[in-house]
C-alpha cells in the first residue's frame, strides 16, 4: 500500500498491484480484497487507475476460487486485471463484466495478427512482450485500433518474456505461478566437457563468474519516439523495490513525458534527469530490445552479475514540517547523521540539498544520529519540506 501510494502522488496515472491469488509475485507483499478497495478509493482522489495482476499461466489446481475472486476484484472498484491464461479472461468476462481485461507480457505478444486477434476476443490492451522493437510496435499500431503498452523501466527476463523453468529445476518454485527465485541471476562455473577427461572450467578460479543475467531496461531517451507512435501505457516494473526507487524512477519518467508532450520540437533530454535515475539504480541499465536486437553487451558480466553501489542511500521520510521553526519531523529508513550531506526531493519541492546541522530525537533530545529503524527525528531544512518527500544521504 505504501508503494502504490507513492506512485499516485509522484506522479503515475495508474498503478499495477498483484492481489494474494493468481498473480507472479507470490514473494510480494501482496493486496487482500479489502486493501485493493483502500488502494482503489485513494488513487481516485488523484484521477488514477489501479489494475490487478492475475497472470499465473493456471494449472487444473489453480481454478477454484477464480470466479469468486475476479467478482470480489470488481466490488472492490478495481479498473481492470492484466492477464494471460485464456481460462481467466474467459472466466472474467461471466463473472466480472465490468473489468477491463488487458493482455499480460506473459503472452509474449510480439506481432500485429496477434494483437488483432486479441482486439477481437474483445481485450481493451495488450502488453507487449518485453523483446518488441520500435518498428515493430510501430507496425502494430497502425494496423490494429487498440491500447497498446510496453515496459520502460526496471528488471528484464534473461527468457522470452518470462517463460522460463530455471528456477522450477534448481528450486522447485514455478516461475509462471509467483515463485521465480531468478536463478539467471546467480554466479556460475561455465565448464568445458569431453569424453576423455574430467570436466575442465573454461574461466581460470580468479576470473570474475560466468553469468547470464541482462541488465536492466531503461528507456528514458526513447520516450519521444514512444510518444510519436502512439504508445497508450508507459511501464515501470517495481513491485518488488523500495518506496525511494518507486519515487525517483516515476517521477523522471514524469516530468520526462510532461516536458516532451509540452513542447515537442525544442524537446531535450537534460543531464539532471539521467543524473536521477543513476541515484536509485544498483544494476547496469541499457535499451533491449526496443532500439533492435541487443548484443552482448546488454548481459552483466563480472562480479556480482553487475550489482554496483550508489552515491546514495535512501535515509529518510518527511511526515510533517513546521513552516515556523523550518523543523521537519523524519521517519528514518536508514542511518543518517549530523555533518552528512543530504538531498530533499518531492513533487512539490523538486530537489535541494544541504547538510545535517543537528538531530533532535522524539524527546527534543540532541543526538549524533538516527540509527535506530524507522526512528522518529527532527532537523532544521533550509526550505519547507511536504509529507511524503524523500531524503537521501550522500555515501560517505
Amino acid at each position: 500500500m505504501e508503494k502504490l501510494k507513492i506512485a499516485v502522488r509522484y506522479g503515475a496515472d495508474a498503478v499495477f498491484i498483484g492481489g494474494q491469488e493468481f498473480g507472479l509475485r507470490s514473494n510480494a507483499d501482496n493486496f487482500s480484497l479489502e486493501e485493493m478497495r483502500e488502494g482503489v478509493q485513494f488513487a481516485e482522489r488523484y484521477k488514477a487507475r489501479i489494475y490487478v495482476t492475475t497472470n499465473i499461466i493456471a494449472h487444473n489446481e489453480n481454478m477454484e476460487g477464480l470466479k469468486e475472486y475476479l467478482k470480489g476484484i470488481e466490488a472492490a472498484g478495481v479498473h481492470g486485471i492484466i492477464v494471460a491464461d485464456p481460462l481467466i479472461i474467459e472466466t472474467c468476462k461471466q463473472a466480472a463484466p465490468k473489468l477491463e481485461i488487458h493482455l499480460s507480457t506473459q503472452q509474449s505478444l510480439s506481432n500485429w495478427k496477434a494483437v488483432q486477434f486479441w482486439k477481437e476476443e474483445g481485450l481493451e490492451r495488450v502488453v507487449l512482450a518485453r523483446e518488441t522493437s520500435h518498428e515493430e510496435i510501430k507496425e502494430m499500431k497502425e494496423n490494429v485500433d487498440i491500447e497498446i503498452e510496453t515496459f520502460i523501466h526496471g528488471a528484464m527476463c534473461i527468457a522470452y518474456s518470462g517463460r522460463c523453468v530455471l528456477s522450477n529445476h534448481m528450486t522447485a518454485r514455478d516461475s509462471n505461478r509467483g515463485g521465480c527465485c531468478q536463478s539467471c541471476r546467480w554466479d556460475y562455473d561455465l565448464m568445458k566437457q569431453r569424453d576423455s577427461e574430467a570436466d575442465k572450467n573454461v574461466f581460470p578460479t580468479q576470473s570474475a563468474p560466468f553469468a547470464m543475467s541482462p541488465k536492466d531496461l531503461n528507456l528514458l531517451h526513447s520516450i519521444p519516439k514512444m510518444c510519436d507512435i502512439g504508445i497508450d501505457s508507459l511501464k515501470i516494473e517495481g513491485r518488488m523495490k523500495s518506496i525511494h526507487y518507486v519515487a525517483t524512477v516515476v517521477s523522471v519518467y514524469r516530468q520526462v513525458i510532461d516536458a516532451y508532450c509540452e513542447d515537442p520540437d525544442n524537446f531535450t533530454i537534460k543531464e539532471e534527469w539521467v543524473r536521477e535515475l543513476a541515484k536509485c539504480a544498483n544494476r547496469d541499465t541499457a535499451s533491449a530490445f526496443y532500439e533492435g536486437v541487443p548484443s552482448f553487451e546488454e548481459q552483466m558480466y563480472g562480479k556480482d552479475n553487475g550489482i554496483r553501489k550508489t552515491n546514495y542511500v535512501f535515509a529518510g521520510m518527511v511526515i510533517d514540517f513546521d513552516m515556523e521553526t523550518n523543523t521537519a519531523t523524519i521517519q528514518q529508513r536508514n542511518l543518517f547523521k549530523v555533518g552528512d550531506k543530504i538531498e530533499f526531493f518531492g513533487p512539490e519541492i523538486g530537489g535541494f540539498s544541504q547538510r545535517v546541522a543537528a538531530i533532535w530525537d522524539e524527546n527534543e533530545q540532541q543526538i549524533d544520529k538516527a540509527n535506530h529503524p524507522l526512528q522518529i527525528v527532527k532537523i532544521k531544512v533550509d526550505r519547507p519540506v511536504y509529507p511524503y518527500n524523500m531524503m537521501r544521504r550522500e555515501n560517505h
